[in-house]
């Protein structure tokens, strides 16, 4: 295996990675985001106040988009596993 294939691969890999997280971490942060300017506009200085609707921001989210991103991952790894022969030329 070549050095410019390993670099490829792991950049392909972070892309996927950060692909897959994308969508959790957006909507928990505009959940959060929506959050805090509620707390402000109202003076509720609580700090816990923001987790539950967080966590049920990013369980939606998980539930709602989980097949895609079940079936990004399985074509990745399909790729993967069906360029080994070739790479180990």
């Amino acid at each position: 295996m070549s050095p410019d294939l390993i670099l490829s691969m792991g950049q392909r890999m972070l892309e996927m990675a950060f692909i897959l997280a994308a969508p959790v971490l957006l909507v928990t942060f505009l959940v959060g985001l929506v959050i805090s300017i509620l707390q402000s506009a109202t003076q509720i200085q609580e700090m816990t106040l923001s987790y539950i609707p967080k966590l049920i921001a990013a369980y939606i989210t998980v539930l709602v988009l989980g097949a895609w991103m079940l079936n990004k991952l399985l074509d990745f790894t399909r790729e993967l596993i069906v360029n080994i022969p070739v790479w180990l030329k």
